[in-house]
């Protein structure tokens, strides 16, 4: 593997629904809203297949909790709805990732399966030695997608009004644009 080369493997349990899970996180437009630590603008390019999506392309204006921002697209190269899709990307990195959404009772155990090599210029040339903290910058961004994903979860859940207030806003990011 060579130094700007990274393979992140993310697992998170909630409780929900394969289905659910599969609504939330195959609507790439509304990320910027229940994810907004790291999503900060979201546009579709293609509209794909309007059964499966595949085929649609997203851009999207990323950050972490390093002080550089992301320009990347993606492409939904397949559709195992409710269990998963997979896409192909490109921009600022390259490479593959695979959703993948396992029923377990009530709960969901997801997986994330993302394989790129960073073509910014400052995460490749300096991977050789900043890539532990590439890596972390990385971990930061998903451990706040599994904080936005439960804070979304109880607001869909919650029964009433007041319920739904209570639930608090999703982290923002940690600098402004």
């Amino acid at each position: 593997m060579s130094t700007n080369e990274y393979r992140f493997i993310t697992h998170w349990l909630v409780q929900s629904t394969v289905e659910e899970i599969t609504d939330i996180l195959g609507n790439a437009l509304d990320l910027v809203r229940w994810w907004p630590s790291v999503y900060l603008d979201v546009q579709e390019l293609e509209p794909g297949d309007p059964e499966t999506g595949v085929g649609k392309v997203i851009s999207l204006y990323t950050k972490g909790w390093l002080p550089y921002t992301l320009r990347w697209q993606f492409r939904v190269t397949d559709n195992r709805r409710p269990y998963g899709f997979s896409l192909e990307a490109w921009g600022d990195f390259v490479g593959r990732g695979v959703w993948t959404f396992e029923q377990d009772g009530e709960w969901v155990n997801i997986t994330y399966d993302w394989r790129i090599t960073a073509e910014k210029p400052l995460l490749r040339h300096l991977s050789f030695l900043m890539k532990p903290i590439f890596s972390a910058n990385h971990h930061w961004a998903m451990k706040k997608g599994e904080e936005s994903l439960k804070l979304e979860l109880q607001h869909r859940h919650a029964k009433t009004d007041e319920e739904r207030t209570a639930v608090p806003l999703p982290p923002g990011p940690t600098f402004a644009r």
